[in-house]
């Protein structure tokens, strides 16, 4: 009898309660406490987990108890069994015969007859291997149904924000109304050119709720138990503006837990996802799913000044290719904000110096883009043959030459076939030693599985080139949804054109001549226009 508590441990997973009864939190403390009193065992305190698997030491209540134990409070620890402190035989073994008897505590599991302070336990280890071998059989059962359910098509994860499961089918997702707007407003404003901390800032200054804020006053449980439920994060915007089921796609497989004991969250690569299209009503459509992608891969250095430069990561140098960036000054007059060459702003013998004033590029674009409008509208079938031309044309010499790599690759492979065959028959007539096979084998092993990967990136180059090379109905799409266009947005721009190249200045005749190229999305024309740039506005020439 000492002055130290007696630590009664209860633990339930949720594959324990597939047990029944005898397993529950109830029937545990029931019995823990019936054999404290039977045995003369005071001053006892239950430590409780409920739905937490034994094979992880992130419990709450086992957390609480051992750092009473460090603390020197407790002498002794009761479980049921000893699958109830834990199923993980190496981690398990070491607090029952190190741990313990370092702090001087004793251990008893009822059920299983160990008692740390009357004998030495000899088929302990046993037991817990086959604790453990329960948990490892458990772990296979649950992934193998839940690889048949993925691969099915249907949902692995809880819904998505913007989404709720349907009242009359679980499996369904529908649109939740008051989320998916906030959604919708995340996508727009991503396109009209504003970065995830600028979006979480202004939905923080918004007082809408984050994802977690919004679950729990819906009166449901969440996982994000240490969010901050009044501030929105950039990873949580980033992580909306990723998911491909906002435009009512099931993805399957986009993680993996790395082991039934190791408990860490792995990504798949992407190729290994399983995608099935149209299970739910979309939220965002993918025109502007894809849009906001290829935003994202070109991700701009944010402003100091809050307003959204319209042509941010949109217009590059014709001579160096880099990026052209916006030169904004708080006492500059609007007329005088211009964007120039990044590669000269840096290093001045590296490029020559290309500038055009964003008022002048402004006027350029809405002006070719409202010929583009009026040329669809008069002419449309006319356009889509062009734009056809246009792309396949462009396309055409790189397609050619990565089909013609590709096709050398797949003979190569081929041959490599045919050399591993009669090389396995000059080994076993004895034509070749056993070190000599292994050596060529492995030579050209090696080399067949460099060439089938590199036939594998040719494929998808091509299958992409010519899937963007006629692509021409989603630009058609875009453009019918404007009649005539009065002010250039970010949206405008990012939904009808690719990018902007800015020519350097020409003025041999006096004046300053400036040709701008704009290349529009998929491929579909190019605009060239030389203008006279000069100081109060532009021409066209």
């Amino acid at each position: 009898m000492t002055d130290k508590i007696t630590a009664l441990y209860c633990r339930l997973s949720q594959d324990d309660m597939l047990d029944g009864e005898s397993n529950s939190i109830t029937n545990q403390k029931s019995m823990l406490k019936k054999y404290a009193d039977d045995n003369g065992f005071r001053d006892t305190i239950f430590y409780v987990d409920d739905g937490v698997s034994g094979t992880t030491w992130e419990r709450d209540g086992f957390k609480s108890m051992l750092a009473d134990i460090e603390s020197g409070k407790v002498a002794t620890v009761i479980t049921k069994d000893l699958s109830r402190l834990g199923r993980d035989y190496l981690k398990t073994g070491e607090y029952i015969e190190i741990i313990f008897p370092d702090y001087d505590v004793r251990y008893i599991a009822i059920n299983d007859g160990v008692d740390t302070f009357k004998s030495e336990n000899e088929l302990l280890a046993f037991k817990n291997i086959f604790n453990d071998w329960y948990a490892r059989d458990c772990s296979k059962k649950i992934r193998a149904v839940f690889k048949a359910k993925g691969q099915d098509g249907k949902h692995l994860c809880p819904p998505v924000y913007g989404y709720k499961k349907s009242e009359t089918d679980k499996n369904l997702w529908v649109i939740d109304d008051t989320a998916a707007e906030v959604v919708r407003k995340i996508f727009k404003l991503c396109i009209d050119g504003y970065g995830p901390v600028q979006i979480a800032r202004i939905l923080t200054e918004q007082g809408i709720p984050t994802p977690t804020a919004y679950t729990l006053s819906q009166g449901k449980e969440t996982c994000h138990k240490n969010a901050k439920l009044h501030r929105w994060g950039a990873n949580t915007i980033c992580h909306i503006l990723e998911r491909l089921e906002y435009c009512g796609h099931t993805v399957n497989f986009r993680t993996h837990m790395k082991s039934y004991k190791v408990h860490k969250i792995v990504y798949n690569p992407q190729d290994e996802w399983q995608i099935f299209e149209n299970t739910q009503e979309p939220i965002i459509s993918r025109q502007e799913f894809d849009l906001v992608q290829e935003l994202r891969k070109n991700k701009h250095r944010s402003q100091k000044m809050q307003t959204v430069n319209l042509f941010a990561g949109m217009v590059y140098c014709a001579d160096c290719g880099a990026k052209m960036y916006l030169s904004r000054r708080k006492n500059e007059r609007p007329e005088q904000e211009h964007m120039c060459c990044s590669t000269y702003s840096k290093e001045q013998d590296k490029c020559t110096v290309h500038y055009i004033r964003t008022c002048v590029l402004n006027e350029i674009v809405l002006g070719e883009l409202n010929k583009l409008l009026a040329t669809v509208r008069e002419n449309e079938d006319e356009f889509i043959k062009t734009a056809m031309n246009n792309s396949v044309q462009k396309k055409s010499s790189e397609l050619t030459k990565a089909r013609k790599t590709l096709k050398q690759a797949e003979k190569r492979i081929a041959e490599l076939d045919r050399l591993f065959t009669r090389l396995y028959e000059d080994n076993v007539l004895d034509k070749i030693s056993d070190e000599r096979f292994a050596m060529m084998s492995a030579g050209y092993e090696d080399e067949q599985k460099k060439l089938k990967a590199t036939a594998a990136e040719i494929t998808a180059l091509i299958d992409s080139a010519e899937q963007k090379s006629s692509d021409v109905t989603a630009f058609l799409e875009v453009v019918h949804k404007y009649e005539h266009i009065e002010k250039l947005t970010p949206e405008i721009m990012h939904e009808l054109i690719e990018k902007i190249i800015v020519h350097e200045a020409d003025k041999s005749s006096g004046k300053r001549v400036q040709q701008i190229d704009i290349c529009y999305r998929f491929d579909v024309a190019v605009s060239s226009i030389e203008t006279e740039t000069g100081k109060y506005g532009k021409k066209t020439v």
